[in-house]
């Protein structure tokens, strides 16, 4: 990395959502529901901290949700998910300079089409939970997004947007981010798992999202 991303050029910056963008991980949330929270979270601890393969355990997860009325999702998003404190801040700031932001997430599309239009993102993407007849069949349709997804994600929107590498942001949290962190030339890592930390070329420990904006030039 010669340099860091400059705020008054157009940017590109792309963020995790699940304990990133929002406080909370959204499949254990929705586990709460069935009373399975406790089984689901430590196999999304240990998928977090890079232990498991991160497709192959979320299979697992969405399996355990199967039979859940899709009215929970709904439930989940009012009553659970909490903005991270700055997100909104350091959104609306970078969009004031023309940046796109972008959120990319191994969670569920239930959560990041609303998150899209709430905040006014330019691109997301996550996986679709098969819903059939009102209840979750305990699949996922298409093809997961997992941590080469998410690199991918990035660079193919850099194109799309003709922003510059030298001009992208990467945020997340987990092990499954550290590809899209590596790839921008600006990656950070949030309150995140320590082997993250360790990995990432920034790291924020303390404080909220519009703390990004600080190491951005």
């Amino acid at each position: 990395m010669s340099s860091r991303p400059t705020l008054s050029v157009p940017g590109l910056l792309f963020m995790d959502m699940d304990s990133t963008l929002i406080q909370c991980e959204c499949i254990d949330e929705i586990a709460g529901f069935l009373g399975i929270k406790p089984q689901i979270s430590a196999i999304t601890a240990r998928a977090m901290r890079g232990e498991l393969d991160f497709a192959a355990s979320l299979t697992e997860r969405v399996q355990l949700l199967s039979g859940l009325d899709a009215s929970v999702l709904d439930q989940v998003y009012d009553e659970c998910i909490e903005l991270t404190e700055g997100a909104e801040e350091l959104i609306a700031t970078l969009k004031q300079y023309d940046w796109k932001v972008g959120l990319v997430s191994g969670g569920f599309t239930w959560f990041t089409d609303k998150l899209e239009q709430r905040l006014g993102l330019d691109f997301t993407r996550s996986n679709v939970l098969d819903i059939q007849n009102g209840k979750l069949t305990g699949s996922i349709i298409g093809d997961i997004v997992d941590a080469e997804t998410k690199r991918r994600c990035l660079l193919e929107q850099a194109e799309i947007h003709a922003i510059p590498m030298h001009q992208t942001v990467a945020i997340g949290d987990g092990a499954n981010d550290l590809p899209m962190i590596h790839a921008a030339a600006l990656g950070i890592a949030f309150h995140a798992k320590p082997t993250v930390i360790q990995q990432a070329p920034y790291a924020i420990n303390e404080g909220g999202l519009e703390q990004v904006l600080t190491l951005i030039d």
